[in-house]
């Protein structure tokens, strides 16, 4: 199947997404998210096992595409329906990243504002190129952050750098969001997408539904106490001991052989 915003490309079990309007540095759009949801639904019908993320062109995602938002209020007569559908529909597919079983991993490789970088943050793994750059537009034009920006960004770097980061809208390297644990690791240019899948193709070959547990669990730890926190890790645990991965984990360390895990 093909879409207008969206590429979709399968290596074997990993799946290439591209956000494809380079023309407007992949901004956002109501189409690119409706796109998006169809796309991962698409790849996991293939059979993918890790989904990586990436922009056509220079850059990664300049964010929400203001141009087109503008259109959709005019069109309404309403100052709110700039955000409404738009906003609704990108949370959707924000959300269905941390919902998905199976790795994201983005490959910012270029510029990543706004909606764009917290969309990055969204993934699982963050692998950037030296070139890219990451900033919290919004402050910019008056708004604050959307896209779970400040849900995920204050646990990424703190709430103190995350405040600063929102409040001054200012555009950071790969390196510094590197150093702040923004990011998990920076990459030459020409080796981003060659790291990236090899990576995705590593992730591809584990016990996936192990890591889509971890998913979860990392997502509750987040609003969890110690407690709670401990019982939903015994009772992913229970549901992690019932798969083939882990009958086949345990043979092949009795056996003393590489592991042949299936996903299930």
């Amino acid at each position: 199947m093909s879409y207008e915003t969206i590429q979709l490309e399968m290596r074997g079990q990993v799946c290439l997404l591209t956000l494809n309007r380079p023309d407007r540095l992949n901004a956002l759009t109501v189409e690119t998210a409706n796109d998006f949801k169809a796309a991962v639904a698409d790849a996991l019908q293939q059979g993918a096992r890790a989904i990586v993320l990436t922009g056509a062109g220079r850059a990664f995602c300049a964010g929400g595409d203001l141009r087109a938002m503008q259109e959709i209020a005019t069109a309404e007569g309403r100052l709110e329906a700039f955000f409404d559908e738009p906003l609704r529909i990108l949370n959707e597919a924000i959300l269905l990243i941390r919902q998905t079983p199976v790795p994201f991993i983005a490959a910012v490789n270029g510029v990543a504002s706004g909606g764009g970088c917290n969309l990055a943050l969204a993934c699982d793994l963050v692998i950037a190129a030296e070139s890219a750059k990451f900033n919290q537009a919004f402050i910019k034009i008056g708004l604050v952050p959307d896209c779970g920006g400040t849900f995920i960004l204050p646990r990424l770097v703190g709430w103190k750098k995350a405040a600063e980061l929102m409040f001054t809208g200012d555009m950071i390297t790969a390196q510094q969001a590197a150093e702040m644990g923004m990011i998990n690791s920076v990459v030459a240019d020409a080796e981003l997408m060659g790291q990236v899948m090899s990576l995705a193709e590593r992730l591809a070959q584990s016990p996936t539904a192990a890591i889509a547990q971890i998913k979860r669990l990392l997502d509750a730890s987040a609003v969890n106490d110690y407690g709670g926190q401990l019982d939903r890790e015994r009772e992913a645990q229970i549901e992690a001991g019932k798969t083939k991965d882990f009958v086949e984990g345990v043979s092949s360390f009795l056996e003393k052989r590489p592991p042949r895990f299936v996903g299930s």
